[in-house]
């Protein structure tokens, strides 16, 4: 058993895992997520704001606090959609490394979704309701990853830049957005899927897995549930319909009424219309009657990845 301590660094989210691995389980020790919105405006200006890198630096310095404290013995950190994007992504890489004493790797989008697809699925190996291949979708802030494997691995992998912070960005901008807005970002996520099925036949996908806190909270608000339960919400299946149903209500809202929502983290109230949208459209244009719900995703799949080298 080996502690470790994984960090995921995305558009929109800065998370830390640490957890005893053993190469083919994970136990946690701490979990913890803070929106940072580091990407913030990075794909209308290519660079971090100031404003993005110092909330970011600041939850860093919490985590390395938590990552002494609990005496992890290798770390890694992933840096994924906006951090591929950035000009002046050596800021970032500076603050980090004065941070934890390590670089974050800038991944490729592949890299992301190979990562995302072992975090979502290495557990379900012996889940014999779950049939495999599975299509692992992972809605980030800047980015989409579509991963179809089974238990061997992934065999398939593309990412996409349709994530719920660069379509509200681009697309959503009114308090609600328009109807000409929600169709505009559709057509958007509608060419990118037509892009991935070049790369990944998904098709042949037999169970939609759906990772990330866009997926979750959807899922949160189609249960009816009072307070976030990730125990409740992980493995839980959702019909299209619901996840339609959601989206719409979503999209309906204004920023006070989706913020008043019990189970809505403060960071995604501004992006969660255009998260859900993603999801939805996916589902449509891919035909999948339902979404399986994970909270393993990249962030364990980091975690492996440090045993497994």
């Amino acid at each position: 058993m080996t502690r470790v301590a994984a960090l995921d660094c995305g558009t929109n989210s800065l998370r830390l895992l640490v957890a005893d691995v053993d190469g083919t389980s994970l136990t946690d020790v701490v979990r913890r997520m803070e929106i940072v919105r580091l990407g913030q405006g990075v794909d209308r200006t290519g660079q971090f704001a100031p404003e993005a890198l110092a909330r970011t630096f600041a939850v860093l310095d919490d985590y390395a606090d938590q990552i002494r404290h609990f005496d992890a013995e290798a770390v890694r950190m992933v840096a994924t959609s906006a951090t591929r994007d950035a000009a002046n992504r050596d800021d970032f890489v500076a603050g980090v490394r004065d941070r934890l004493g390590i670089d974050p790797e800038v991944v490729s989008g592949d890299a992301e979704a190979a990562l995302s697809f072992v975090g979502a699925t290495r557990e379900l190996a012996s889940d014999a309701a779950l049939a495999a291949p599975f299509l692992v979708v992972d809605i980030g802030g800047g980015s989409t990853e579509f991963v179809l494997g089974d238990a061997s691995g992934p065999a398939a992998a593309r990412s996409v830049d349709i994530g719920c912070v660069r379509m509200t960005e681009r697309h959503l901008v009114d308090d609600p957005p328009t109807a000409a807005q929600v169709e505009a970002a559709r057509a958007d996520i509608v060419a990118a899927i037509d892009s991935v099925r070049s790369v990944v036949p998904i098709g042949k996908a037999k169970t939609l897995i759906g990772l990330a806190g866009s997926v979750t909270t959807v899922v949160a608000l189609a249960l009816g549930l009072e307070t976030y339960d990730p125990e409740r919400i992980h493995h839980s299946r959702v019909a299209v319909a619901d996840v339609r149903r959601i989206t719409s209500e979503l999209l309906a809202a204004t920023r006070a009424e989706r913020a008043a929502m019990p189970v809505m983290h403060p960071g995604r109230v501004d992006v969660i219309g255009g998260g859900a949208l993603v999801l939805d459209t996916i589902m449509t244009e891919a035909g999948f009657d339902d979404v399986v719900a994970s909270e393993h995703d990249i962030l364990d799949g980091i975690a492996f990845s440090v045993v497994d080298k």
